[in-house]
């Protein structure tokens, strides 16, 4: 009988369902890490919150152990790539608190709206400053959401019941997804534009940080009121002091901040701002529900061998692991590539298959491919849930397997269908290393990196030049340098790998270069 140790605290009902699904539970919170070196290797689970830290030391005593199910999405005590070396599927539940965290936003929003929290202190201090705290409507206002995902989604529906006009910046929201639910389509620049309101709901990650700096603060409706319970890094905390002061910002909300626990903060006694300490998910009823999901999958994965919402490992066999390795690399960097270049409402995601690959179990690649296209800008996502994501999102998924002879032993391609067109992206393996061999059919051998400048651009004299001068002025080393065409002085593709990033201001030159139709800087697991 599978065994499990639940090490923070959970609802007793978490109990109940290991129970029932034939699984063994002993309950010991506030261990130290030696107590819990000494005891887990009897158990194949653990199920935890936050407080227990799952560390290669712990790991490294696991003899036994075959998952840890974080009851909530982070996973920052967990070590994942120790876990991953030590064949520990690590999973989590992205979704359990997604009404909770809607809600806290809303609320925030509120309470900013008619200085609520100012108002009760002063009414504490027997002030009765009626005149003092004149607040705003929400109804007839404008929210403009940054990121219409799960939790975005739910804030949007609730804002229509209190009458707002609601838009969206979401590079991965359909234009018919967002007509169902009457919301707004816009561009980051229009949204910022015509917003009253702002609630960010968008993972941090490169594309996304600072997403509200003091350029696009300075591009905002005067008077504007921000609300962020997703991640703290999404906007320059100084950026958004001064522009309080001045009054470009009305009033922010925020329940994250870039660094936590938040002792000090430049935002902290600033009167036109409302903090709450990262309470987005802390309700009876979010806590509830992510214990229930948690002891749900660990479960069905101990006695069935089912996956869910794992964050390091397809849905494969053991058998298969070792064979599909370098094939989970390849697809899920097409995918991230694809994904990155994606600019508009994603309608179709096409992975195709063709040669050695097709003699393999192509769905963990499928779902690698699919992870890739859809994480960049979608929090939560990952192998094993990216297909109920595309779904909920109205994306169409395709997987072919082709019969004919591919030019390459092996040849994936990726295909993404938006508002503004199709792009593809195709790859094959030398040796066991990914490398992409064409970009919108325009033949181009190139290794994947970490980084990466993608460039298109009319076939002309100059690009080469010009790409130089731009990097080399600003210190930028070019670690490799592959060119492709569809014909001379028609359509070609500049790919270099980088070893800086390229900041803003010099991606706004080289898109002013004579040729350039497009670039792009891309950022690939490695």
């Amino acid at each position: 009988m599978p065994r499990v140790l639940i090490s923070d605290k959970l609802s007793p009902q978490a109990v109940d369902i290991f129970k029932a699904r034939g699984v063994e539970v002993d309950i010991k919170t506030g261990l130290s890490e030696d107590e819990l070196i000494a005891i887990i290797p009897q158990y194949d689970g653990l199920a935890i919150r936050s407080a227990t830290k799952v560390t290669p030391l712990v790991l490294a005593a696991a003899s036994n152990l075959k998952v840890v199910g974080r009851a909530g999405i982070g996973v920052d005590n967990v070590d994942v790539k120790a876990a991953t070396a030590h064949g520990v599927v690590v999973m989590n539940t992205p979704f359990g608190n997604s009404i909770t965290t809607a809600e806290h936003a809303l609320a925030l929003m509120m309470a900013m709206a008619r200085q609520i929290p100012q108002a009760n202190a002063s009414t504490h201090a027997g002030a009765w400053e009626k005149n003092k705290f004149m607040g705003v409507e929400m109804a007839g206002k404008t929210l403009g959401l940054i990121g219409c995902g799960n939790i975005g989604s739910i804030v949007a529906d609730r804002a229509q019941g209190l009458k707002m006009k609601v838009v969206a910046y979401d590079p991965f929201l359909s234009a018919e997804r967002a007509a169902s639910m009457n919301i707004t389509k816009l561009e980051l620049d229009d949204l910022l534009a015509r917003a009253d309101f702002i609630s960010l709901h968008t993972p941090l990650n490169d594309s996304t940080r600072n997403i509200l700096n003091a350029t696009s603060l300075g591009k905002c409706k005067k008077g504007v009121r921000i609300v962020n319970c997703a991640r703290g890094g999404l906007i320059d905390e100084a950026a958004l002091k001064a522009a309080l002061e001045s009054g470009q910002v009305a009033g922010a909300a925020l329940d994250v901040f870039e660094e936590e626990p938040a002792k000090t903060n430049p935002l902290f006694g600033l009167e036109n701002v409302v903090c709450t300490p990262h309470l987005g998910a802390s309700t009876n009823e979010a806590q509830e529900n992510v214990a229930i999901q948690v002891a749900e999958q660990m479960a069905e994965y101990l006695t069935v061998g089912t996956v869910t919402n794992a964050l390091n490992m397809p849905s494969v066999s053991a058998e298969d692991a070792v064979r599909l390795k370098p094939y989970v690399a390849l697809s899920q960097q097409l995918g991230s590539f694809a994904g990155q270049m994606a600019s508009a409402g994603l309608k179709l995601i096409t992975i195709e298959f063709e040669g050695k690959v097709t003699e393999l179990n192509t769905k963990p690649l499928a779902a690698a491919a699919l992870h890739g296209v859809l994480a960049p800008l979608m929090e939560g996502v990952n192998m094993v849930n990216a297909p109920m994501v595309a779904k909920e999102r109205n994306i169409e998924v395709s997987e072919v397997r082709h019969e004919r002879t591919a030019h390459y032993k092996t040849l994936m391609r990726v295909s993404l269908k938006t508002d503004a067109g199709v792009f593809s992206v195709s790859g094959t393996l030398f040796g066991d290393k990914p490398r992409l061999v064409a970009v919108n059919d325009i033949p181009l051998e190139a290794a994947l990196g970490a980084r990466m400048l993608y460039v298109n651009n009319e076939d002309k004299p100059g690009l080469i030049g010009g790409l130089g001068n731009i990097l080399g002025d600003a210190g930028i080393n070019i670690a490799n340098f592959h060119l492709g065409r569809n014909a001379e002085k028609g359509d070609a593709v500049a790919l270099l790998e980088l070893d800086d990033e390229v900041s803003p201001k010099q991606l706004d030159a080289i898109a002013k270069l004579p040729s350039v139709k497009q670039v792009k800087q891309l950022l690939l697991a490695a």
